[in-house]
């Protein structure tokens, strides 16, 4: 009897063994905090890139894929947009300082390759100088590559040599040979020439002038633009229209321009897109998604860029608290890139939403498009011990209403005439 008791014990002891080792390694493997889960994440994203374009082997080695209702334009436009979208999000965590944490290894990592990336993009005897002079799609580009030299000038602009500085100066003067939509393109044209304003090198003060006077023409209230004279459901408030208009204004009142932007317009632009912001964060369900809508979804957590912008320009409105938005905003990475399914077997990303979904890809779509995901980590340009980082996270708004938590009423934005 007492053989079968120590039996049955034994038994008892095997099968309850993995659960208890389970239980220790949940209570070993600790969740990373929001910083490490967002500096990890970016870093993923932009190591496949950089890594190669560093050695002028982006060309050779990425994984390209384009709509099935591609539109026949030259495919080398891929890695134009793949750098230039990359960098303008990735630029402000760039700016930051060294130091010897697992993250400060990262980031200088990320700015040497950067650095040589961009001596590659513009030299035409590396195998990774881009499209620079053929298709319209170039100023698109172009124009997220100077945006990245607006947000980390010190850190990626001036460290540059004299000869690679000159190559950038003359192929953004090149680009004026396209001429732009009326839409958010003319943006892309204002951004450069807004790069040239800063970096005094001759700017074409018409170009930003016109552009800036039509998207204030565009507004058409409670924080949205109309992309163009025609208003259209889908989030190029957010990707285009919010914070190159905003970034573009800065220039020009810092530079003193008060005939094209006199401060109180740059103020507004300001109130406008914080209003734009609190109705993105409102979007954010609880489960930590956003309603899908409009043409170029496949730009994933691009949807987030302006609220992304207030928080490391420090305009986060009173009603968002950072705590909030970055709980907010976490949630959606992780809901969107959890499956680890928005990457190919390169470390690229792929078409898609939150997974490969090539048939949702416009038609103008390549997977290089896609590194607008990147412009959603502008937060990671605030130090560690900032309080977007350090405070506390809060349920944001949508979390609040659908658990019975108070929350705050909504009006509509409007201007004092």
């Amino acid at each position: 009897m007492k053989k079968k008791r120590h039996v049955l014990l034994l038994l008892l002891l095997v099968l309850l063994l993995p659960a208890q080792m389970m239980q220790a390694k949940k209570k070993l493997t600790k969740e990373p905090d929001d910083r490490t889960y967002w500096c990890n994440l970016m870093y993923k994203m932009a190591a496949p890139v950089l890594s190669n374009m560093s050695e002028g082997k982006l060309q050779q080695n990425m994984q390209v894929e384009v709509s099935p209702t591609w539109d026949g334009r030259d495919k080398r436009v891929t890695y134009m947009e793949c750098f230039g979208r990359l960098m303008a999000g990735l630029a402000p965590w760039l700016a930051l300082p060294d130091d010897d944490t697992v993250e400060g290894v990262q980031r200088k990592q990320l700015r040497e390759w950067a650095l040589k990336s961009y001596a590659q993009s513009v030299d035409p005897s590396s195998p990774d100088y881009l499209l620079w002079r053929k298709e319209g799609q170039p100023l698109v580009d172009a124009a997220y590559i100077a945006n990245s030299f607006l947000r980390a000038y010190d850190a990626l602009w001036l460290p540059l040599d004299s000869v690679t500085k000159q190559r950038y100066i003359t192929e953004f003067k090149l680009l004026r040979r396209i001429d732009p939509p009326y839409t958010n393109w003319l943006l892309f044209s204002a951004t450069i020439e807004s790069f040239l304003m800063k970096a005094d090198a001759g700017a074409d003060n018409y170009r930003i002038n016109s552009a800036l006077r039509k998207v204030e023409e565009w507004y058409v209230g409670d924080g949205w633009y109309s992309d163009g004279p025609d208003f259209a459901f889908d989030y190029y408030n957010s990707y285009v229209l919010h914070p190159m208009y905003v970034e573009c204004l800065e220039v020009v009142t810092d530079k003193k321009q008060n005939w094209i932007a006199p401060r109180k317009r740059y103020d507004t632009a300001v109130k406008r897109m914080q209003r734009f912001g609190m109705i993105l964060e409102r979007f954010i369900s609880p489960e930590g998604t956003f309603p899908v809508f409009g043409r170029s979804i496949t730009y994933r957590t691009g949807v987030l860029q302006p609220l992304a912008l207030l928080a490391l320009r420090q305009e986060l409105p009173e009603s968002l608290p950072n705590g909030q938005v970055r709980a907010a905003m976490t949630a959606v990475m992780k809901r969107m890139f959890a499956s680890g399914a928005n990457f190919n077997e390169k470390g690229f990303l792929r078409l898609g939403f939150t997974a490969s979904q090539p048939n949702i890809a416009d038609w103008y779509s390549n997977n290089g498009s896609m590194y607008l995901a990147s412009l959603a980590f502008l937060p990671l340009g605030l130090p560690a011990n900032h309080p977007f980082w350090t405070d506390a996270p809060q349920s944001w708004t949508s979390k609040k209403a659908w658990e019975g938590e108070d929350f705050p009423k909504d009006h509509a934005y409007y201007e004092k005439q």
